[in-house]
């Protein structure tokens, strides 16, 4: 087994499925099933969902809305989300725990990294909702904040494309896909991996990510034990 801790980063239109909205359950399903692998082979997963299937700060914002009130609601909605993928591993016989950056303690833990830790340590799934607990910041930047806060090995960005492109591979067939990149190239190419503020934190920490397709059964799986899946972003 290559990573021993990941941080596993999910949208929250990846739950979505084939809908246009909210959660598919069938997709729930496959998740928790690609997780539940992981973890059997002592994979310590820890998880940062999204909540643009429900609700987008940003969206609102450009509405008319006032933007803190709108990330306050979209910082709700990863909860919504985390307590979905929760109820869908317990299911599936995957201990887990959802902390939440805000505090809800009929639905969640507050976020504590010693806490969180020593959940990992006994192998159960730790989700980490609402964030980073503030408005402004993205689930990228809470993502990768929680990651250099437990000391994860790397960071997993599951989309629904196999790796980064030179450009967007949905809409350009002719689009290159990088097996790998540094730091430094995904400035200078302008590549999008995620928020700046969440890319020069992973920078700052020596914390690399790998991009890669999460609808892709086993994908998961073959990352943690080190098969070059996706794109790898590193020094």
């Amino acid at each position: 087994m290559k990573y021993n801790r990941i941080l596993l980063k999910l949208s929250g239109e990846a739950l979505m499925g084939k809908r246009s909205y909210g959660i598919d359950n069938d997709r729930l399903k496959e998740y928790a099933a690609e997780i539940k692998k992981a973890v059997e082979i002592g994979c310590q997963v820890a998880i940062v969902i999204g909540g643009g299937n429900i609700f987008r700060g940003v969206a609102g914002a450009a509405k008319g809305m006032d933007r803190v009130q709108g990330d306050y609601m979209g910082m709700l909605a990863t909860v919504i989300n985390g307590m979905a993928l929760q109820g869908a591993l317990e299911d599936a016989g995957v201990h887990t725990r959802l902390q939440s950056a805000i505090e809800m303690d009929k639905v969640a833990e507050p976020f504590i990294k010693r806490k969180a830790t020593r959940h990992l340590e006994k192998g159960r799934v730790v989700i980490f909702g609402a964030g980073t607990g503030n408005p402004y910041f993205t689930t990228d930047t809470a993502a990768t904040l929680r990651a250099v806060e437990i000391g994860a090995d790397v960071i997993l960005k599951g989309t629904r494309v196999d790796g980064i492109y030179d450009s967007d591979p949905e809409v350009n067939s002719n689009a290159v896909k990088y097996n790998s990149l540094t730091f430094a190239e995904v400035f200078e190419k302008g590549l999008k991996v995620m928020d700046m503020t969440a890319f020069t934190l992973s920078h700052e920490n020596n914390l690399p990510i790998i991009v890669f397709d999460m609808n892709r059964e086993n994908n998961l799986l073959k990352i943690v034990e080190g098969e070059n899946i996706g794109t790898l972003v590193n020094l």
